[in-house]
C-alpha cells in the first residue's frame, strides 16, 4: 500500500496509464490484422539441401544467396516419413502432416481392399480442360486432410486466390489444395497448360493466350549450352560420364544438347527435362499473378510453384552431372528475375517465401562403387517373381505378392480371402525371404514395428509414412547407398537416409527474420509455421511444430 499521503497522485496517475494503453489497443493503426500481401511457396523436386552450397561460389547475389543473406535459412530440416518421393513431399509440405494422416503414400499406391493401384491425384469423374488428352482427369480428391492453402481459404471466407503451377500435375494439385481457384500443369501431347472440371469448365482468356505464345517452341528451337566454359564445373564429372543417361535418339550425354534434334521425337515433354522447363514455369507464375491480381486483395493470396525440371534432369544425368549443375545455376537466374519482378509488382518486403524441396537425391551406385563407398542397385523385379514361386509352391496360388511398389510388400488379399489362406504366415514367409537378400537391411512387419530392433529414428520414419488403407503390409529398407531400379545410369530416391531425407528451407520476406538454425526441423513444420505467420489455424492432420526462429 502507498503511503497515505501519495494516495490521490497515484489513483490519477494509473487512471491515465489505463487510458492511453487502451487508446493505443483500439488506435486506427492496430485496428487491422497485419498480413503479407501474398505467399509464395517454391517447392524444388529433387533439391538436395547441400545444393545450396555446392555452387555457392558461383550464384549470383538475387537468387539463393539473396535467400540466405535477407532470409532465414533452417539448415537441419529433414523428411519425416517413407518413402521420399514427390507427391507425398509436395503433400506433407502444405499439410504439415504424413501419409499416414493425409492418405497421399505415394506418387502411385494400392488400394488394399481392392488390390487396384492409385495415382495421387487421379480422378475419373473429372474432364480434361484445355486439351482432349486424358492428361487432365486429375484432382486433389485422394488426399485426406486439408492444406495450409485451404486453411487460408476457410480464414479469409474464401476471398484469399489460390493457385498452383508445376510441369507436374501432382506438383500442382496437391500443394493448392481442395478449394483453390486453379491448378495447372502441362499436358505433353499439346505443349500447353491444362487443367480440369474440378476447377472450372473453361481456361481462363490469359491461359489461352500464354499458350498461344508456344513459349515452349521458342525454348525447344536453341541448344542447351553450358552458361559458362564446360571445364570451368569443378563441382561436377566429366561431361559424357558413363553414370549420364543420354536423351532419346542421342550417341552420348554430350553439350551442346541439339533440343531441336531431339524434340522431333520426344515432342513437348523434352522441355521437362531442361532447365528452360524451370523458366516456363516460373514465367507462368508471373502472367497467374499479372492476370489473376494475386497480390492486390483485400487478404492474402497465395501462389504454389513446383518446379518439377531439376526431378527429370536429376534422374538422367545423376547427381553428379555438369548438366545438374548448369540447371542450378539457371535456376539462380530464374529465382533472381522472379523475385525480382515480385519486387517491382508488390513491393520488396510485401511478400513472404519459402524454398524447399519434396525430396532429395542419392548418387549414382556405380559411381559409389567406383570411387569406393557403400552402394549397389537393388533388383525388386526379380526379387518379386523369386518369392511368388515360393509362395505358389507352398500354397498352390499364383501372385500371391502383388506389387513391391514403394519398397513395401503388397499382399494379394482378394485370392488369399477367396482361398482362406493364411495371410499371417504368407506375411512372414515373405519377412524371412526378403532379410536373406542383399541390400536389404531391414524387412519391417507394419503390425508388429514397435516391437522392431531398429533404430529409432528410422522407425519412426516407418510409422509416419503407412497408411493402412493404402501401404503394404512389410516395409522394406534397403543398404545405405542402395537404391531400387537396374539402370546403371542416373539416380532415383525415396530412402530415409540423409541423401534423400535432408531438405533445404529458406524463408525471405514480411514477417521474416534474417538468421539461420541448425536445431532439427521437419518438413512437417513449413504449414504450421506459415499456420502461425498469418495467425490462421493449421491444417485439419498437422502435426508439426512451428519454428518461432523464423518469425519476427
Amino acid at each position: 500500500m502507498p503511503h497515505t499521503k501519495y494516495k490521490h497522485f497515484v489513483l490519477p496517475a494509473f487512471l491515465l496509464l489505463a487510458t492511453t494503453l487502451f487508446a493505443r489497443q483500439t488506435s486506427p493503426a492496430q485496428s487491422t490484422l497485419k498480413r503479407p500481401k501474398l505467399i509464395v511457396g517454391i517447392v524444388v523436386d529433387q533439391m538436395r539441401w547441400d545444393y545450396l552450397y555446392r555452387f555457392y561460389n558461383r550464384y549470383g547475389q538475387a537468387g539463393f544467396r539473396r535467400m540466405l543473406n535477407e532470409g532465414f535459412t533452417c539448415e537441419n530440416t529433414m523428411i519425416s516419413h517413407l518413402p521420399t518421393y514427390t507427391a507425398i513431399g509436395h503433400t506433407s509440405i502444405y499439410t504439415g502432416s504424413v501419409p499416414a494422416i493425409h492418405g497421399i503414400a505415394g506418387n502411385d499406391f494400392i488400394n488394399q481392399q481392392t488390390g487396384k493401384t492409385m495415382y495421387c491425384a487421379g480422378d475419373s469423374t473429372v474432364q480434361t480442360v484445355g486439351s482432349i488428352s486424358p492428361a487432365g482427369k486429375m484432382s486433389p480428391c485422394n488426399m485426406l486432410s486439408s492444406t495450409i492453402t485451404d486453411e487460408l481459404k476457410l480464414a479469409t471466407n474464401f476471398r484469399s486466390k489460390v493457385i498452383g503451377i508445376a510441369l507436374k500435375d501432382r506438383g500442382g494439385i496437391l500443394p493448392a489444395g481442395h478449394v483453390a481457384d486453379a491448378a495447372y500443369w502441362l499436358d505433353d501431347a499439346t505443349g500447353n497448360w491444362i487443367t480440369s472440371t474440378f476447377y472450372m469448365q473453361e481456361l481462363p482468356a490469359w491461359v489461352k493466350a500464354f499458350n498461344a505464345g508456344k513459349q515452349i517452341q521458342k525454348y525447344l528451337s536453341q541448344d542447351w549450352n553450358t552458361l559458362y566454359p564446360v571445364n570451368t564445373y569443378v563441382q561436377s564429372d566429366q561431361d559424357n560420364s558413363k553414370y549420364e543417361g543420354k536423351f532419346k535418339g542421342t550417341d552420348k550425354p554430350v553439350f551442346p544438347v541439339k533440343l531441336a534434334e531431339i524434340e522431333k521425337t520426344m515432342g513437348p515433354a523434352l522441355i521437362r527435362s531442361t532447365p528452360f522447363g524451370n523458366t516456363l514455369t516460373l514465367n507462368m507464375a508471373k502472367a497467374a499473378v499479372d492476370n489473376e491480381q494475386m497480390g492486390q486483395n483485400t487478404v492474402t493470396d497465395f501462389l504454389a510453384v513446383s518446379l518439377s525440371s531439376t526431378d527429370y534432369i536429376g534422374h538422367q544425368f545423376g547427381i553428379n552431372s555438369i548438366e545438374v549443375e548448369d540447371t542450378y545455376l539457371r535456376l539462380d537466374r530464374d529465382l533472381a528475375d522472379f523475385f525480382n519482378y515480385l519486387d517491382v509488382k508488390l513491393g520488396k518486403g510485401n511478400y513472404t517465401v519459402f524454398l524447399s524441396a519434396d525430396h532429395g537425391g542419392a548418387h549414382n551406385p556405380l559411381f559409389l562403387q567406383d570411387h569406393k563407398l557403400p552402394g549397389d542397385l537393388w533388383n525388386s523385379g526379380s526379387c518379386l517373381k523369386q518369392i511368388n514361386s515360393i509362395l505358389k509352391e507352398k500354397y498352390g496360388r499364383e501372385n500371391l505378392i502383388l506389387t513391391l511398389i514403394n519398397n513395401q510388400v503388397h499382399l494379394n488379399n482378394t485370392i488369399i480371402e477367396q482361398n482362406r489362406l493364411d495371410a499371417e504366415a504368407i506375411k512372414n514367409e515373405c519377412i524371412q525371404f526378403f532379410q536373406k537378400q542383399d541390400g536389404i537391411a531391414w524387412a519391417v512387419d507394419m503390425e508388429k514395428i514397435q516391437t522392431t530392433s531398429i533404430p529409432a529414428a528410422i522407425k519412426e520414419r516407418i510409422i509416419n509414412g503407412y497408411n493402412r488403407q493404402r501401404s503394404g503390409i512389410v516395409q522394406l529398407i534397403l543398404q545405405t547407398g542402395w537404391y531400387t531400379g537396374t539402370s546403371k545410369t542416373g539416380t532415383t530416391h525415396g530412402a530415409w537416409n540423409p541423401y534423400d531425407a535432408h531438405i533445404p528451407l529458406v524463408w525471405m520476406g514480411w514477417g521474416i527474420k534474417h538468421g539461420k538454425s541448425n536445431k532439427q526441423t521437419y518438413m512437417t513444420d513449413i504449414a504450421p509455421t506459415i499456420a502461425a505467420l498469418l495467425n490462421i489455424q493449421p491444417p485439419s492432420g498437422s502435426i508439426g511444430k512451428t519454428i518461432e526462429e523464423v518469425l519476427k
